[in-house]
C-alpha cells in the first residue's frame, strides 16, 4: 500500500503563501494523475487541483490563479504552491489520486492551513 505523506501547512495571514508538499512512499506520480484536496471545518472534503501525468493542471474555481499544482517524479512528491490566501482557504489539505468521486490510495494524515484575517 503507497503511503502519503503531506507537509507544509501552517498559520498564514490573509495575502500570504504557503506551499504544500506530498510525498508518497512509492514513485506513482508518473502513473497517476493526483490531486489536491481539502476538507474545512463542517465541511466535505473538496478537490482543488489535479495535475496529470501529461502535467496538464486543472483548478477548483475558488483557487484559479492564486494556487499552482506541480510535480517532482524524481522525488515522488506533488506540489501545491499557494498564494494571496484568504480566510476561506482555511482547512486540512490532503493529496490522492482520484477515482470519479472516490480515491484510490488511503488518507494520510493532511496538513492544516490555517489563514487569518
Amino acid at each position: 500500500q503507497v503511503r502519503l505523506v503531506e507537509s507544509g501547512g501552517g498559520l498564514v495571514q490573509a495575502g500570504g503563501s504557503l506551499r504544500l508538499s506530498c510525498a508518497a512512499s512509492r514513485s506513482i506520480f508518473s502513473i497517476y494523475t493526483m490531486g489536491w484536496y481539502r476538507q474545512a471545518p463542517g465541511k466535505q472534503r473538496e478537490l482543488v487541483a489535479t495535475i496529470a501525468v501529461t502535467s496538464s493542471t486543472a483548478y477548483e474555481d475558488s483557487v484559479k490563479g492564486r494556487f499552482t499544482i506541480s510535480r517532482d517524479n524524481a522525488k515522488n512528491t506533488v506540489y501545491l504552491q499557494m498564494n494571496s490566501l484568504k480566510p476561506d482557504d482555511t482547512a486540512v489539505y490532503y493529496c490522492n489520486v482520484p477515482r470519479g468521486t472516490t480515491v484510490l490510495l488511503s488518507w494520510g494524515q493532511g496538513t492544516q492551513v490555517t489563514v487569518s484575517s
